[in-house]
């Protein structure tokens, strides 16, 4: 009989793809999992791992388990989210990955909701960047993700992993209060702060620039929003900003509507196997109501 807990620690090393990656993330010792992983070839009887260079590769036998230990997490997370709606109230863990300004504009109210209507789950929330923490939700290290995909720019698809839409976001330019620019095409010749490159909010400012004509000066790199917005209201760059950002604050830039009123995208992701978690959809209903209460503001 095959070790169940080795058979996830397989799916571990195919997900991460090196020991010390898989002893980080399960806080073992890269050791331990070697010696474990020696021990299932030894049930399975067959090898699994050939080395190459630092890392290891699968072999076809090995993705034979993998494919099986998935299936495994799938059935425990379905009886656990079962076994969690059993009980009378919503009670439980949620993880959640979310992006800055999603943080900052819909986490605080719900979370508030969920302190008042959901006592008995608690919430973990993490910062991160859209990208990876898709691929973390998908490996099992967040329940659920909030994240942001720019037009022309779609976020990865991956399996297993159930998509959201919870709401939509104008992306404009934003200048300085004193500037008296009204379109894009204005700001040629100008300092441009930006996410770093690889972040889909960088790759759709330069896409529009170079569509209205040119090449953004991009003089400053940050990957804070309010470091940059800070930048533009001090005069020192412009920035395409959207508009999630100013909830709840006072607007210290100008704003110029930009050709096809582009607009962002943000949605929340969980794997298929947990969507029957009722605290998993307790925390969606309230960001759903955070995302209306933020539509419906003046």
């Amino acid at each position: 009989m095959l070790d169940v807990h080795r058979l996830l620690l397989l799916r571990e090393l195919a997900i991460r793809g090196t020991m010390a990656a898989v002893a980080e993330a399960l806080a073992y010792s890269p050791s331990a999992v070697s010696q474990q992983l020696t021990l299932l070839e030894k049930e399975a009887g067959t090898v699994l791992l050939r080395r190459s260079g630092r890392r290891v590769q699968l072999t076809p036998q090995a993705e034979i388990l993998v494919a099986a230990a998935n299936e495994l997490s799938n059935i425990l997370e379905r009886a656990e989210a079962e076994l969690q709606a059993s009980h009378t109230s919503v009670r439980g863990r949620v993880r959640v990955a979310v992006f800055q300004s999603a943080a900052l504009a819909l986490m605080p109210s719900a979370l508030a909701t969920m302190s008042a209507d959901y006592p008995d789950v608690r919430v973990e929330m993490v910062q991160k960047e859209p990208e990876e923490a898709l691929h973390e939700t998908w490996a099992r290290d967040f329940d659920m993700v909030i994240a942001e995909q720019y037009p022309a720019h779609s976020a990865p698809w991956l399996p297993g992993l159930h998509r959201q839409d919870l709401t939509t976001d104008a992306i404009r330019l934003a200048v300085p209060a004193g500037s008296t620019a009204t379109e894009l095409r204005e700001m040629r010749d100008l300092a441009w702060v930006m996410e770093p490159r690889g972040s889909a909010s960088r790759h759709f400012a330069e896409q529009a620039c170079r569509s209205a004509g040119f090449e953004p000066d991009v003089r400053y790199e940050a990957a804070d929003l309010q470091s940059q917005i800070r930048l533009i209201e001090s005069g020192n760059a412009v920035s395409l900003m959207p508009d999630l950002v100013w909830t709840g604050r006072d607007i210290p830039c100008r704003l110029i509507d930009l050709p096809g009123h582009p607009r962002r995208t943000i949605f929340t992701a969980q794997r298929e196997a947990g969507l029957g978690s009722p605290a998993t959809t307790a925390l969606l209903r309230a960001l759903d109501l955070a995302a209306s209460q933020r539509r419906s503001a003046p």
